[in-house]
């Protein structure tokens, strides 16, 4: 029987829950009043009992996804204050190294892929690139939400190009989670059909000495060379800052 291993905490997965939730409920309640002359957004909208209420729920989710983000640094400023966890969604310049190094692997210049740690390059790439989504779909988000009081305190030019950055922001978005993340996370030959680690919070020892060797490593106190790590290479799998 494998051994598993704690990767995600009780406050990590509920996090990615309510992201999860909230981000598809904004994509099914957002696209169909972007693309509102099509068939399917007509169908969409039915669904959810009208354009009023299709409304009313997208900007629900909106203040949800705001609150959230919110919290989300809150706690992780929180952890990082107390000295509790490790700046390892930070980018280094060993990430850029490590882009470099899975190239010439994929180009079969190298022998092996470099070892990666509790995330790698492209985890924090997909973060941060949520993080800068997030906070422009809520500020232009709130724009839209409040236009007559944003125009109180903003030139009236914003409130248009609001709407078609945060139109354009959510295909954007739309299209990176399911394309990118998607696959990456849970489609990955790897993992194929389903990783779950994200909703079970645990992951196999043999996933990690596969795809996160240095945390394993760190993790026992042993080296690369003790843990036996040979070829291979990790995937991006969902995760958050921690």
């Amino acid at each position: 029987m494998s051994e598993y291993i704690v990767r995600f905490n009780v406050q990590q997965r509920i996090e990615h829950l309510v992201t999860m939730v909230v981000f598809a409920l904004l994509c099914f309640t957002g696209l169909p009043q972007k693309f509102y002359t099509t068939g399917w957004a007509h169908v969409l909208v039915d669904v959810f009992g009208g354009i009023d209420n299709t409304r009313a729920i997208h900007r629900f989710c909106g203040v949800v996804l705001a609150l959230s983000t919110v919290v989300h640094f809150a706690m992780a400023l929180n952890t990082i204050v107390g000295k509790r966890t490790r700046l390892s969604m930070v980018p280094s310049k060993q990430d850029f190294t490590d882009a470099i190094g899975t190239l010439r692997y994929y180009l079969g210049v190298a022998d092996k892929a470099p070892p990666f740690d509790r995330y790698d390059y492209r985890m924090k790439f997909e973060y941060w690139g949520l993080v800068a989504g997030n906070i422009i779909m809520v500020l232009t988000g709130f724009v839209l939400y409040f236009p007559t009081l944003a125009a109180r305190v903003v030139p009236g030019e914003i409130i248009p190009a609001a709407k078609v950055a945060h139109s354009n922001e959510g295909l954007m978005a739309f299209l990176v989670i399911t394309i990118w993340h998607i696959y990456n996370a849970h489609l990955n030959p790897d993992v194929f059909p389903f990783d779950t680690s994200i909703f079970t919070g645990k992951i196999s020892r043999e996933r990690m000495l596969h795809e996160h060797p240095l945390e394993l490593a760190r993790m026992e106190g042993k080296s690369l060379a003790d843990l036996g790590h040979g070829h291979g290479h990790g995937h991006a799998d969902a995760g958050k800052m921690g």
